[in-house]
């Protein structure tokens, strides 16, 4: 049920995975990158005002994301759909159907209903599309049980005109060593990034020499905390911000225009916990001007491993930016309005 109810003008959409899916993780991992064209039945335009996920297996279901695509990108959709075994297709780092798929909506633990202002959504064209990203993890599942999942999720719709949103992603390069009392071939960040490309691709292994190249000069820096700066493009308003790493994750921050007389720290948890990772709207608007510098810390722990009863079992290795439970990730989400020009 919803936890705030509607606003005038609104009204509820869900819509659900066609079919239920087995995961099915590729090269003998625990991860899978499941995407699914749902159709939201948008006869006209409309606005995203709010969203709850509805994950119908917690056990697998890892994260989720939505993306929006234009009824010009169905066809392709649906062909990735066609072309694979079983509903829906693989996507590990991206949705698969193009750069003009439009976050709109996510979920990780924690989250519940996300209800944005009621003068802010995300477009929602006619006849436009939801892909579903769903990370499923059998890292604590025995696979041979065939776990199955169909989750959904519910939509706040309204055909009032709103200042549209954007999602912005902040990332930093992972690059988290071995502890002293480790070691294991996995230990060497060459043969830790073979076996990612291993399990995920080329494409997403290549994501930690991208953020090496655009955060630390191309050179990988060592150690349990990393940042990236950002250029904000254009003007606009911060609206929610949001925080996800995996289970290594100790620490994350969000600051505007660090090192500066205007420095403000945005987002700063300083005790992050896996289970708890919903979007934190602002209590009011934060304005940033193109030029604009946003940071994004995180900070890993890779003694966790030996602590947590999920990762315990796996080799040691030295951790870089993966798809994977047992991977990490340093990403800041940004929800926000671009001003008018």
């Amino acid at each position: 049920m919803p936890t705030q109810p509607l606003r005038a003008g609104e009204r509820f959409a869900q819509v659900t995975m066609p079919e239920a899916y087995t995961p099915a993780p590729p090269a003998g991992g625990t991860d899978e990158y499941r995407c699914f064209l749902v159709d939201p039945g948008l006869t006209g335009d409309m606005f995203l005002t709010g969203s709850q996920f509805i994950a119908q297996n917690t056990d697998i279901v890892h994260h989720a994301i939505f993306f929006r695509i234009d009824g010009s990108a169905v066809a392709a959709a649906r062909a990735r759909d066609d072309a694979a075994r079983g509903p829906g297709w693989t996507c590990f780092g991206d949705a698969g159907v193009g750069a003009s798929a439009a976050w709109v909506a996510s979920w990780a633990p924690g989250g519940t209903e996300t209800v944005l202002s009621p003068d802010v959504g995300f477009a929602m064209p006619a006849g436009s599309r939801l892909v579903m990203q769903v990370h499923y993890s059998l890292l604590t599942v025995d696979p041979a049980t065939r776990p199955t999942d169909r989750s959904g999720i519910r939509l706040r719709l309204t055909d009032k005109r709103l200042r549209p949103l954007h999602t912005t992603l902040l990332t930093a390069p992972v690059e988290l060593p071995c502890t002293a009392a480790e070691s294991g071939p996995l230990c060497d960040r060459d043969a830790a990034v073979a076996d990612v490309a291993r399990r995920f691709g080329a494409g997403p292994a290549a994501t930690a020499g991208h953020l090496v190249a655009q955060c630390s000069a191309g050179r990988p820096v060592k150690g349990d905390t990393q940042h990236c700066d950002h250029r904000v493009k254009q003007a606009g308003r911060i609206h929610g911000i949001g925080g996800h790493m995996h289970l290594l994750g100790r620490a994350i921050r969000v600051e505007l225009n660090p090192g500066t007389r205007a420095a403000r720290t945005l987002l700063d948890i300083d005790a992050y916990d896996f289970d708890d990772q919903r979007l934190r709207l602002q209590a009011a608007p934060v304005a940033v001007a193109a030029g604009d510098t946003l940071r994004v810390t995180c900070t890993h722990d890779a003694g966790l491993r030996r602590q947590l009863p999920q990762l315990r079992s796996l080799p040691p290795r030295y951790v870089v930016w993966g798809e994977g439970t047992a991977d990490e990730m340093c990403l800041g989400i940004i929800v926000g309005t671009h001003d008018e020009s």
